[in-house]
């Protein structure tokens, strides 16, 4: 059964999926350690989607330990904010676009240390391909 994106279920079950997926595990090894490794998801309206989304991603050394909707930014201690409107994370999650090419290309904004999700290139693609797998509904 498909599952409605943006959805407080997508993040979950994203983070059920990211949490069986040995290539993540093993990519995303040392993230987070010694530095705050986690994200907001910020999905900006657009023509399609009527208001902002945020969602909330806790990493730490290639676990997922946590993943909700949040109503803010301000709600949560992040160490990264990783934004673009919502037909780009469709095109994301389809695999039209890599979240590195994304951001390198401006698609995608990242407020954080780049340095760092550059290192950890091969992690963001393990992250993202994991989403792909998701039977996802788009609803707007």
């Amino acid at each position: 059964m498909a599952i409605s994106f943006p959805s407080e279920e997508w993040i979950v079950e994203w983070r059920e999926q990211l949490n069986d997926n040995d290539e993540y595990a093993e990519k995303g090894q040392g993230w987070g350690v010694g530095f705050n490794g986690d994200f907001v998801l910020h999905i900006r309206a657009d023509d399609l989607l009527p208001e902002d989304r945020y969602f909330f991603i806790a990493l730490d050394d290639g676990t997922c330990t946590e993943a909700r909707e949040i109503d803010s930014p301000d709600e949560v201690d992040a160490g990264f904010i990783y934004r673009g409107d919502y037909a780009d994370w469709v095109a994301l999650n389809q695999g039209d676009i890599g979240p590195i090419d994304g951001m390198m290309s401006g698609v995608f904004d990242i407020e954080g240390d780049m340095q760092k999700v550059l290192q950890y290139s091969e992690a963001a693609v393990a992250m993202s391909e994991t989403g792909q797998r998701i039977d996802t509904e788009y609803s707007y």
